[in-house]
């Protein structure tokens, strides 16, 4: 990461461990995702909720934390049950590979977590594809305007 988009070690280990956190979180957040059920909240009515993937997630993410915001996406959108694309930004290839290679080290399946990279049109993909349902984006106003407009 320091190679690739100048972070000092110190800022590096930094981005990295914040993301870490979020995926502590995620993966303590499993039986919040269950639903519940309530019985007798009035007379002979019960409640049930259920909770349910939406289905293909994408997240879209800057130069300026390669490691610690996909680490906000991925693994909170994998624990609701979608699978997640990530597109990183053309100047940080590199640390979405190696997060990616850890996601299969650990375990993921294959086409759980996806990685696309390039500019303008790896967006227009992303936003135009009718199977990503969700995109999640950190990044400039006009940028996060333009991804709303589409």
């Amino acid at each position: 990461m320091s190679q690739e988009n100048g972070k000092t070690l110190k800022d590096a280990e930094g981005d990295v461990f914040r993301g870490l956190e979020v995926v502590e979180d995620s993966c303590g957040s499993v039986t919040k995702m269950l639903g519940e059920t309530i019985e007798q909240v009035a007379s002979g009515v019960d409640i049930y909720s259920y909770k349910q993937p939406i289905g293909v997630c994408a997240g879209i993410t800057p130069f300026n934390f390669p490691a610690m915001i996909p680490l906000w996406m991925w693994p909170l959108a994998l624990t609701c049950g979608n699978t997640f694309v990530l597109k990183p930004s053309e100047k940080t290839p590199n640390t979405a590979m190696i997060l990616g290679r850890l996601g299969q080290e650990a375990g993921l399946p294959d086409g759980v977590l996806n990685i696309i990279h390039g500019a303008h049109e790896s967006v227009n993909f992303l936003c135009d594809n009718p199977a990503v349902r969700g995109i999640s984006f950190v990044g400039s106003t006009n940028v996060g305007k333009y991804i709303h407009s589409r």
